[in-house]
C-alpha cells in the first residue's frame, strides 16, 4: 500500500516514542519516505527483522542513518537507508489528527533533536 503511494494507519506498541506516541491511545499515518530529513519519524527494519518506529537523528557521511526513540537515550547507528520503509506523515491522539506543521509539534520535534534540550528532556512537557 505504501509503495504504491498510499497511506497506512499504524497503532504503535511500546514506550520508546513516549510521550508523543502512547500505546493504545495514538496512531500514525505512514507514507512513502521521500525526502527524509533529520527529525522525521521513520519506520525501518532492523537486520534481525524487527520493525522499529523511531526518530531520525542524523544522516551520516557514509549515508547510514542514526535513530533514537524519543523516550530513549542510546542512539542506534549504522542503519542502511534502504532499511527505511515509511515516514510518519501525521499522527492521531484520541482520534484527533495532529499535523507535523503545528507549532506545538515543531517545537517538540526541535527539542528532541537538539543535544542540550534532549539531555534535559525538555520535550516531555510538550505532549
Amino acid at each position: 500500500m505504501i509503495a504504491s503511494g498510499g497511506e497506512f494507519r499504524l497503532y504503535p506498541r511500546g514506550t520508546s516514542m513516549m510521550p508523543l506516541l502512547r500505546e493504545g491511545r495514538d496512531s500514525v499515518a505512514l507514507v512513502m519516505p521521500d525526502g527524509i530529513k533529520r527529525g522525521d519519524i521513520l519506520l525501518y527494519r532492523r537486520s534481525d527483522g524487527q520493525f522499529v518506529l523511531h526518530r531520525l537523528m542524523r544522516i551520516e557521511k557514509d549515508a547510514t542513518l542514526t535513530f533514537c526513540g524519543d523516550n530513549q537515550e542510546r542512539l542506534e547507528k549504522g542503519i542502511a537507508a534502504d532499511a527505511v520503509i515509511a515516514r510518519v506523515a501525521y499522527f492521531w491522539r484520541d482520534d484527533k489528527r495532529i499535523s507535523p506543521r503545528s507549532l506545538r509539534y515543531r517545537i517538540y520535534r526541535l527539542a528532541t533533536i537538539l543535544p542540550l534540550a534532549r539531555r534535559l528532556r525538555v520535550w516531555r512537557k510538550l505532549y
